[in-house]
């Protein structure tokens, strides 16, 4: 059996699921907020990842053609969470095949509609599909490892007369189940695609994970969320965006303090900012949607 016909068959066993329409609640994988699978960075990134934490291993590979999938690419997979969590929890039956229009992903990640944001998606499908990992986060043991593209494959669907119907994508499984567990998904504030720098916005899907709505929030060692990111960023260039970010207080719904440790490093500090209970009964609008809070 050829390779073509094995995935032909591969897709035919699965069933197709279309994006569901609304204002749906922007949901993330807490696993992809922990750990370091993308690159922060704009600009084409080939070196690896590697990332050891105790038991956890990832290791993330780019190709050179394509670069690896970054912070912003891993939009589409907001995007997937939240279609699937919503269908889960209205008791609709979900799939790894999932279908769209690229308005409705970009739509739903804040981005426009031009031609050059349809050509930045099709670009960012590219790297999710060519970018491999290799991780033994929700494995049985330590030793076995699970290996992925965060897409299978994708493609472009049209009709008969060549009019573009939208575009279809296949989920790794690693991802799916992951999401499909309500313990391992956490809402995330809409304002979080409007963040414009890869650091900050993985420093609010890091924050978002650790210090949820605990009252007296959470902190890290500048070296560990060094570490913990990825970024091929030196140190001292790390330390200096992440001062740059408390001063600027971007992330929605937390604010950040920088203290010192025992030993005089500096060690960052967050926690949720108050929230208002009348604007909780404000209205909701199609352009900005406040998230839920689940922890």
């Amino acid at each position: 059996m050829s390779r073509l016909h094995r995935e032909s068959s591969a897709q035919e066993q699965l069933d197709l699921f279309r994006a569901l329409p609304g204002d749906l609640a922007p949901r993330d994988a807490q696993d992809l907020m922990a750990y370091p699978f993308f690159s922060l960075a704009k600009s084409k990134r080939l070196a690896p990842i590697d990332f050891r934490a105790g038991a956890i291993t990832i290791r993330v590979e780019a190709v050179p053609e394509h670069g690896m999938a970054t912070i912003w690419d891993a939009d589409v997979l907001i995007w997937a969470a939240s279609q699937i969590v919503h269908a889960r929890d209205a008791g609709l039956k979900t799939s790894r095949l999932m279908a769209a229009t690229p308005y409705e992903i970009l739509n739903f990640v804040g981005r426009g509609a031009s031609v050059r944001d349809y050509q930045r998606l099709k670009a960012g499908l590219d790297r999710l599909q060519s970018t491999t990992v290799a991780t033994s986060i929700r494995q049985p043991a330590e030793r076995r490892r699970h290996r992925f593209s965060w897409i299978n494959e994708w493609k472009e669907r049209a009709d008969a007369h060549g009019r573009a119907l939208g575009i279809e994508m296949i989920l790794p499984d690693w991802f799916y189940v992951g999401v499909l567990d309500d313990t391992l998904v956490l809402t995330i504030d809409r304002a979080y695609f409007s963040l414009t720098g890869g650091i900050e916005r993985w420093l609010y899907r890091l924050v978002r994970k650790h210090g949820g709505h605990q009252e007296y929030g959470w902190s890290f060692d500048f070296a560990y969320l060094h570490a913990k990111s990825g970024s091929l960023s030196p140190i001292k260039h790390f330390a200096y965006d992440l001062r740059d970010i408390v001063r600027r207080q971007p992330l929605p719904g937390y604010s950040l303090t920088i203290g010192r440790t025992a030993y005089g490093s500096e060690r960052l500090e967050f926690k949720p900012l108050p929230v208002d209970p009348l604007a909780r009964r404000k209205p909701r609008c199609a352009c900005m949607i406040g998230s839920g809070d689940k922890l």
